[in-house]
């Protein structure tokens, strides 16, 4: 087959591509033959790590920052001001180098902005050229990619968290990782006997590692959940959350009108919904944020989370208004306790994917690779699953006939490829053009790869990363494969696995929140309310504060440069620390922690800073103890503390009131600046 239709490098090759993608105008219902693919990017280099601010890593710090004396001079004890405040004359020390001495950063990899996805960026790098798979001219590969080879040892990149981990802060945070374990006869087992000997600023309490792990921040409430059940029954509720009751943030998604409406409606509807404002692919993330800081039901939620970064589709693709809300209730949301294979085969033949990888406008007689090519190497084996370039082309292949037409999945017969097909040891004679007999080739060539040995890894790789560390010790890995073939891809057994290993429980300390995280976490930990507060004054606005309040969150993730669904690519989101340490985004966020404590957000309630604990101690040390019991679940060190007592301009021995003598925004800011918020 004439191969002049594999795409070049992906963006994720060249760490270029911005978070903002192309703006939503308006909500149009795509015509089903129009390309819905993502763009190719320029040719390019591994990143370049720059230089920034201090990393605040497992360790807690690196290299002091500056002498804490120079604190106290720099706040006067009170006012919580904004942090692009460094070059005001006759300030030696700024407020934000106060606080990148508490929750500093290494380097400036990818949580930033780059490059638009808009029509006009699109055009710059071309359509694809479509292939004719009956030229004469032979030829599985070409110069870049020969014949036969498997596409990591052909190209320049690897699989996405590991060739982040590559650069010296990788290689620092893998020495710290925990290294072996065994499995326990369930969760409270293995924390009880397994000691904690990496090196971390957090409390090697595991009811606190539970509550940060499996879940987007812990709370006092989820804390003295955890404890009052016991590790093993707590885990046991999450894992059926059809079981937990909607929290008052859930029910008030009623408010978001596109919600549930089915992809028929919302095409019947576009109209109306225009004239009202109303985008359902931002309501859809909306919905999903709200989920992430109220529901109780917070491990279905990581989860959610997890697979639409693994099996990715971006919520803001050309057709995404119409289709994405239904992938993220009819796939993700259906299988993300269930079975991955499931998940897998529902996912390729929903619109929303068939149309964002271009499957739709690919036949026998011009095959289009991506959705083939995606399947293989992000949804199921990995970039070093064992496929080649020769595989790709044969799953092409097998997979025409498949599309969209007037907005539902169809199969089109006079589209299919027929002859006999080999891929990555699967073989079928693909004989027939019959719908149900070309469906059932295509189906059963789907779950041979989604229970194939190399998914089975690159899943139990990819959980683990999430659930445990950046490095995620080979022996959990390779146990948690082992569960997930035994088990035929159901989620629930390869999670108890996990939780019942030591190198879960060992690995205190080993994570740290991206940029969505931190925000959740801090909405969370400051038991922010989603009723609107009494001084909201709505006006004359249609949407309700609700609706307004998380579109303002919504539009706050996307500066921080991570949000639900919100990478433009088929990758999703990196999920190692490294991919992340962006110093701009770290203090736009402990701003937007500051106007939190502030309340000015009126969209929603806030806990006054001087309510936040019940009864405040008269000195400020011990108010600074209680603060942080009260917001990340411990005590400071030592120096972190002496950093935040400089921040406020006292002494650990200073009587204050339960304002802080003034200072008690500018202190719980200072403390959700601090490496027991940022590390979870």
């Amino acid at each position: 087959m004439a191969d002049q239709n594999v795409p070049p490098r992906r963006p994720r090759d060249d760490r270029g591509w911005d978070v903002r993608q192309h703006p939503s105008t308006g909500y149009r219902d795509p015509d089903a033959s129009t390309p819905h693919g993502y763009p190719a990017t320029h040719p390019g280099g591994q990143p370049e790590y720059s230089r920034g601010p201090q990393w605040v890593g497992p360790d807690g710090f690196g290299q002091p920052a500056g002498p804490t004396g120079g604190f106290a001079q720099q706040t006067g004890g009170a006012g919580l001001p904004n942090l692009d405040d460094d070059e005001e004359p006759g300030r030696p020390v700024g407020r934000r180098k106060a606080l990148a001495a508490l929750g500093g950063t290494a380097a400036v990899v990818a949580g930033g902005a780059a490059l638009a996805m808009t029509p006009q960026v699109r055009s710059l790098f071309g359509d694809e050229p479509v292939g004719d798979a009956t030229g004469t001219a032979v030829t599985d590969g070409t110069a870049a990619r020969p014949s036969g080879q498997q596409p990591s040892t052909v190209r320049t990149y690897t699989e996405q968290n590991e060739s982040y981990m590559g650069s010296r802060a990788g290689e620092a945070l893998k020495r710290n990782a925990p290294t072996g374990g065994r499995t326990f006869s369930g969760p409270a087992a293995a924390a009880a006997e397994t000691p904690v000997t990496v090196k971390t600023v957090l409390a090697k309490d595991p009811i606190l590692h539970l509550a940060r792990r499996a879940t987007f921040g812990a709370t006092p409430k989820v804390v003295a959940d955890i404890r009052e059940r016991g590790i093993d029954a707590w885990l046991r509720t999450q894992l059926d959350p059809d079981k937990i009751a909607p929290t008052r943030a859930e029910l008030k998604l009623a408010e978001l009108p596109t919600l549930k409406l089915s992809t028929q409606q919302l095409r019947d509807q576009r109209d109306q919904l225009n004239e009202r404002g109303a985008q359902p692919e931002r309501e859809m993330v909306e919905a999903t944020i709200a989920r992430q800081i109220w529901s109780d039901r917070q491990l279905y939620e990581v989860m959610v989370d997890f697979w639409n970064d693994f099996l990715h589709v971006a919520a803001d693709f050309d057709g995404g208004e119409v289709y994405r809300a239904s992938f993220d209730r009819d796939v993700i949301r259906a299988h993300a306790l269930g079975s991955y294979p499931e998940m897998f085969l529902a996912a390729n033949k929903h619109p929303a994917l068939l149309l964002y990888l271009n499957q739709n406008d690919s036949r026998a007689d011009a095959v289009n690779e991506n959705l083939a090519r995606e399947n293989l190497e992000l949804y199921t084996v990995g970039v070093d699953g064992g496929y080649t370039e020769k595989d790709v082309r044969q799953a092409a292949l097998l997979q025409t006939g498949r599309g969209v037409n007037d907005g539902k999945y169809v199969f089109r017969p006079e589209r299919h490829y027929v002859g006999k097909v080999k891929i990555l040891g699967f073989t079928h004679a693909n004989n027939s053009k019959d719908p149900k007999k070309a469906e059932a080739a295509i189906d059963a060539y789907l779950t041979y790869l989604a229970l194939h040995p190399s998914t089975a890894k690159y899943v139990a790789q990819s959980l683990a990363t999430r659930f445990v560390s950046d490095t995620p010790p080979k022996s959990l890995v390779d146990r948690l494969a082992k569960t997930y073939t035994a088990n035929k891809g159901l989620v629930k057994p390869v999670l108890m696995t996990l939780f019942s290993s030591s190198e879960f429980w060992a690995a205190v300390g080993q994570k740290v929140r991206r940029p969505m995280e931190y925000l959740v976490a801090t909405y969370r930990t400051l038991g922010v309310s989603p009723e609107a507060s009494p001084k909201h004054d709505n006006g004359d606005n249609k949407r309700t504060p609700f609706a307004r309040g998380l579109r303002q969150i919504y539009d706050k993730l996307r500066e921080l440069g991570q949000y639900p669904m919100g990478q433009p690519t088929p990758d999703g989101y990196p999920d190692v620390y490294v991919a992340w340490t962006s110093a701009g985004t770290m203090v736009n966020g402990w701003n937007e922690a500051g106007d939190l404590l502030a309340g000015y957000r009126t969209t929603f309630t806030y806990a006054r800073p001087e309510k936040l604990v019940a009864k405040p101690p008269a000195t400020a040390g011990a108010y600074v103890d209680a603060l942080a019991k009260r917001l990340v679940q411990q005590k400071l060190s030592a120096r972190e503390k002496a950093l935040i007592l400089g921040v406020a301009g006292v002494s650990a021995n200073t009587r204050v009131d339960a304002t802080f003598n003034g200072a008690i925004a500018a202190v719980a800011r200072a403390i959700l600046a601090s490496p027991q918020h940022h590390l979870r």
